[in-house]
Order: C-alpha cells, then sequence, then structure tokens
C-alpha cells in the first residue's frame, strides 16, 4: 500500500506539473506573443494550436492528473493515510476546477475560434478576436492559478507523506 500511494502521488504530481506549465506556459509567453500579431495572424496560430494540442500526449499530463490525484486521494483514505488526505483533496478541488473553467469556457471559446473558419475568409477578424482572446486569457490565467494550486498541494501531500513515514 505504501509504494502505491508514494507512486500515486508522485504521477499525480507530474501530470499536474506539466498541466500547470502549459497554463503558465500560454499566459506568460504564448499570448503575450501573440497580442501584436495580425487578426488573422492571431486566429491562424490559435486555430492551429486548438487541433495540435489534441494528441496523446497532452491527455496523458491533461487527464493523467486528473486520474492519478484521484487515485492518490482514495489510497490516502484508510486511516493510516489520513496526514496526507485534506493536502491531496484540495489539490483533486483545485485540479477539478482546473478542468471546470476549461470545458465550460476555454473549450467553448476554442470551438467559437474553429468554427470562425479560415481565418482567410472570416469577414471581421477582429471581431471574432475580440469575442475570443481577452476571455480566453483571463480564464487561461484562472487555470494557471487554480493547477498551480493543485501542484502546490501535492508537493505538500509528498512532504507530509514523508514526514509520517520517516
Amino acid at each position: 500500500m505504501e509504494a502505491a500511494r508514494v507512486i500515486a502521488l508522485v504521477a499525480a504530481t507530474i501530470t499536474t506539473g506539466l498541466s500547470a506549465g502549459l497554463f503558465y506556459a500560454y499566459a506568460c509567453s504564448v499570448m503575450p506573443g501573440l497580442r501584436t500579431t495580425e487578426d488573422r495572424t492571431f486566429i491562424d496560430v490559435m486555430q492551429r494550436i486548438n487541433v495540435a494540442i489534441l494528441n496523446g500526449w497532452f491527455l496523458v499530463g491533461f487527464v493523467g492528473a486528473l486520474v492519478c490525484t484521484a487515485v492518490a486521494v482514495a489510497l490516502h483514505l484508510p486511516s493510516d493515510g489520513h496526514d496526507v488526505l485534506p493536502a491531496a483533496v484540495a489539490a483533486l478541488v483545485c485540479y477539478t476546477a482546473t478542468l471546470a473553467v476549461t470545458r465550460k469556457i476555454n473549450i467553448p471559446l476554442n470551438d467559437a475560434l474553429a468554427a470562425a473558419g479560415e481565418p482567410g475568409r472570416i469577414p471581421e477578424p477582429a471581431a471574432v478576436r475580440e469575442r475570443f482572446e481577452a476571455r480566453w486569457v483571463h480564464w487561461n490565467i484562472a487555470r494557471a492559478l487554480l493547477c498551480t494550486a493543485a501542484l502546490g498541494c501535492l508537493c505538500w501531500a509528498l512532504v507530509l507523506h514523508g514526514n509520517a513515514s520517516g
């Protein structure tokens, strides 16, 4: 049981870190880098990124963080794992909130951007960008903060686990 707990916590920490890093990279470099691009270029790049990101490697981190954190929580439910449980549950709550923001806000914005069509044929690209960019950026920052909080909770859970076993 002890080894499974450690493996679950480490896997949850790594996969959550991958997701937090992704949201952080968007917040600190991708979106600021695109801020000064022409509207059609912005739309084209974001449409391409939104297609390219849907791959197995992305899903390992994105879905893996939820699964591994849930497994870590379940493995710490027995009474001898209760020291770690609050931090693990907090991580699960923060990561679940990250997924909720993604599902309710960022994905629909991505879908609307895709539905706008080929950038070269969009009659008013500035309007399309205006409906997308500021809101997407705002909520991506929220995802970055939530996911980073989940990562911090998992790091703390590892510390607590080490203190409990040593």
